[in-house]
Formats: C-alpha cells, sequence, structure tokens
C-alpha cells in the first residue's frame, strides 16, 4: 500500500527524529552518565535478575538488538574497566557467557541512581500518560520493523 504524499512526510519526520533521538541520547549519556547508551543497555541488561548467573553472548546480543561484532567492542571496553567478564559456559565450553562482576554491580547501582535523574530531566513536561502511550507506540513501531525482515515481503505482518 502506498502512502499519500501527506503520510509519507509524517512517516519520514517520525522515522528521523528517532534517528536524531538515537544520537542525542548516544551523546547525553555518555556526557551525563559517563557511559555510551550501548554501555548503559549491556549493564542493565546483565544487571537483571535473570542474568546473575550471565547470559550467552548471542542471546545478549539478540536481545539488545546490536551484532556480536559491535558487542565484542563494547564488552572489551567493560571488561578492560573490570566491569564485566566472559566465561566459558556452564554445559558447552565452546560457549561464552558475559556477566557482570561485583566491581560492576558496584558501578551498575551507582549508575542506577544518576539513570533516574536522567529520565527525569528528558522528560520534565512529558506525562505519564504520554510516556505511556509513546512506549506503546514505539513498541508496535519496533514489531512491525521486526516483521519486515522476518516475512521477508517488505510489509509489515498484520
Amino acid at each position: 500500500m502506498t502512502q499519500t504524499p501527506g503520510e509519507y512526510g509524517v512517516s519520514n519526520r517520525i522515522f528521523f527524529r528517532l534517528f536524531q533521538l538515537g544520537n542525542t541520547l548516544q551523546t547525553r549519556s555518555a556526557s551525563f552518565l559517563g557511559v555510551t547508551a550501548v554501555q548503559w543497555a549491556v549493564l542493565g541488561a546483565l544487571s537483571a535478575e535473570r542474568a546473575i548467573s550471565g547470559i550467552a553472548l548471542g542471546d545478549l546480543a539478540e536481545y539488545l538488538m546490536v551484532s556480536r561484532q559491535n558487542l565484542d567492542g563494547v564488552l572489551k571496553r567493560l571488561e578492560r574497566d573490570g566491569y564485566v567478564e566472559r566465561a566459558v559456559g556452564p554445559t558447552d565450553r565452546r560457549a561464552r557467557i558475559v556477566r557482570i562482576t561485583p566491581k560492576g554491580r558496584s558501578f551498575w547501582d551507582n549508575l542506577e541512581r544518576r539513570i533516574g535523574e536522567f529520565y527525569r530531566s528528558a522528560t520534565l513536561d512529558v506525562s505519564q500518560e504520554e510516556k505511556q502511550s509513546l512506549s506503546r507506540l514505539l513498541d508496535r513501531l519496533q514489531a512491525n520493523l521486526k516483521a519486515m525482515g522476518d516475512n521477508g515481503s517488505g510489509e509489515a505482518a498484520g
């Protein structure tokens, strides 16, 4: 189905704003929090209760929706700083798992407090209802984008 020029313009503006927002998040998180957005996401994923014993490298890349190559570079920096470690998988010696270290956990706990302030500043004039609505809309966009790759037709499933 073809979009009208008006629909195309609005869609173009949405996706361009998402692009800009991603870049702004990257620069602001680095200056405000001292970590990149990807480092923040990795530490957040590894600090979750379900990740106590670690996460397989491939599963972590899939969860974060980043390539294994990009994730590897981020992990090397986090390992260098002593925040994460890679270990041999418990059932498959060829598999690698990633887990947060005690130093990384302490860093995350401190960072998480600053993240709350980051969120408050970034959403200062956005109501709770608007945040929930935006979250649902972004979930739908993400599902549609994922479906484009899954069904091979270029059309979102639906």
